[in-house]
């Protein structure tokens, strides 16, 4: 009885390793492009997919601008890829993508001290309850709204320096998403209830967000040599639900350890959208595993919806 159990135990973990070297195992970026003399900025880039896509922008060469709410997070992060790369040119800004005030203070200080923008990294995601500053749904405001305000204010700078792309790290889950105009409109916020469900159903509706920023960014970079891209990361431990309440956590932090793969394997298409030569054309495209999805859901492709939710963004930054 005892050999039974111990072979049945050898075939169940030699069964879990290979389906994460087969199924679960994500394609690399396979760009060699070198980004001397090249400025990239990336949100959120203090710890998991933010981090190793600093990281890696680094060791290409690029000065990179720590965009983090966390001062002392990010100055940690930024020893340790300085360490790792030799490259010292890993600068921290404060950002605060819940203030739409602290992001209009970013673009104003990274204008002024910095002379180009070649990439920018919408990087920074949550799933926590509460408001912003500006009186927002947290996961709307941070997941898009934040992000929306500074990449049209780094528009003109993007544009000066072409060819440059933004990318924005949006997930598989805006599938489940939808777009609620007059909860928004009335509420500024995408759902309602706190319960963790709820905050995941936000979470996808922020993530369908994205999606539609980036389908309705490519219309009006049409002309321009800016391009842009969003991306299903695949399926990544992060510290994204670290503010989740106790039962979420209990529930998937062994689906997360088990199934779950390294930041280093999310980072990858982060890095495809940011650096593969040839892609410009795919402007506005949602990608995945290091290529374009062509079959992405119609409601990600709805000129309608992108075009108000751009103008209702504007609105809510004060920019009509």
């Amino acid at each position: 009885m005892m050999l039974e159990l111990l072979l049945f135990g050898v075939v169940l973990v030699g069964g879990y390793f290979l389906l994460h070297m087969t199924f679960f195992k994500l394609p690399r970026c396979k760009s060699t492009a070198k980004l001397h003399g090249k400025t990239a900025i990336v949100t959120g880039a203090n710890t998991g997919i933010g981090k190793t896509t600093a990281m890696d922008l680094a060791r290409r060469g690029a000065r990179v601008i720590m965009a983090c709410r966390d001062r002392k997070r990010a100055e940690a992060a930024i020893q340790e890829i300085v360490q790792e790369t030799g490259n010292s040119q890993v600068i921290f800004m404060q950002l605060d993508l819940a203030s739409l005030k602290s992001v209009r203070s970013f673009a104003d200080n990274f204008l002024q001290s910095e002379s180009r923008l070649d990439l920018l990294i919408n990087n920074a995601g949550l799933i926590t309850s509460g408001k912003t500053e500006d009186g927002f749904g947290m996961i709307f405001g941070v997941n898009h709204l934040g992000h929306f305000l500074l990449t049209v204010l780094l528009l003109d700078r993007l544009k000066a320096n072409g060819p440059s792309r933004v990318v924005t790290v949006a997930s598989k889950a805006y599938e489940m998403g939808k777009v609620d105009f007059n909860l928004l409109t009335t509420q500024k916020e995408l759902g309602i209830g706190n319960g963790d469900y709820q905050l995941f159903q936000r979470y996808c509706h922020s993530k369908l967000c994205n999606v539609l920023f980036t389908y309705e960014l490519a219309k009006r970079l049409q002309g321009t040599e800016v391009t842009c891209y969003s991306l299903h990361p695949g399926a990544i431990k992060t510290e994204i639900g670290r503010y989740s309440g106790f039962w979420w956590k209990l529930i998937m932090t062994p689906i997360i350890f088990l199934f779950f793969v390294d930041a280093d394997s999310g980072a990858q298409t982060t890095l495809h959208c940011a650096l593969e030569e040839g892609i410009e054309h795919l402007s506005g495209h949602y990608f995945t595993q290091c290529a374009p999805l062509l079959n992405i859901e119609s409601k990600a492709r709805d000129d309608a919806v992108a075009k108000k939710l751009w103008e209702l963004s504007e609105s809510f930054c004060g920019l009509s």
